[in-house]
Formats: structure tokens, C-alpha cells, sequence
């Protein structure tokens, strides 16, 4: 079973994905308005919406005949919280670094 993060990046790793997150990020749109977004088949947005939504990262709601997407926010926060954790450890990496360069010229300079 994979985890839901890794399951959020392979989705988005997909540039056209990435673009209809953008798309229902703060609206609810049908699969017909989406699709005139981009220069492929409908079954192939359809698709990426599929991947989306297995995700977590889509919520589809029926509408009559009508199929309504947008963005489940909650669907992203396992790989923002793997994101802000490696920034985390980056940022206090760089900082030990920094002190540790700060340390030696400070040395130096009290040496000479």
C-alpha cells in the first residue's frame, strides 16, 4: 500500500495535473470546463482527473448529470508536512554551517 504523500507526488508530478489543481483551487468547475483548458482528449483529462481524485487531492460532487471538481486542500498536507520538515532541517543545516564558518573566521581574526 502506498502512502497517501507518495500517492500526492506522482499525481502532481504530471505538469497538466498540476495545472487543473490550479484550475478548482478556489472554484468548483465540470469535467467539460476543465477539459477546454487543454489541448487534449476529454477521456485524457478525464483521467487526470481520476489520478487526482484517487489521490485525495480532487473532491468530485454530482450534479444531475453533471460531474463538479475541485480541490481537496486537505488532500496535500502529508507532502506539505514532508516539504516544511526537509526545510526545515535545510534551514538548520545552513544555520550550523553558517555558525561553524562564523566560528573559524572569528578565530582567525582573534589570532592575528
Amino acid at each position: 500500500m502506498t502512502e497517501p504523500m507518495d500517492e500526492a507526488l506522482r499525481a502532481i508530478a504530471e505538469p497538466r495535473r498540476r495545472a487543473i489543481l490550479r484550475l478548482v483551487a478556489n472554484q468548483e468547475m465540470p469535467a467539460g470546463r476543465i477539459a477546454e483548458h487543454f489541448e487534449v482528449t476529454r477521456p485524457a483529462v478525464s483521467q487526470h482527473l481520476q489520478v487526482l481524485k484517487e489521490a485525495g487531492l480532487l473532491i468530485e460532487r454530482r450534479e444531475g448529470t453533471k460531474r463538479l471538481y475541485r480541490a481537496r486542500r486537505e488532500g496535500l498536507a502529508p507532502l506539505r508536512r514532508f516539504l516544511d520538515e526537509m526545510w526545515d532541517e535545510s534551514l538548520d543545516f545552513a544555520r550550523r554551517i553558517a555558525e561553524a564558518e562564523r566560528g573559524v573566521s572569528d578565530q582567525r581574526s582573534q589570532a592575528g
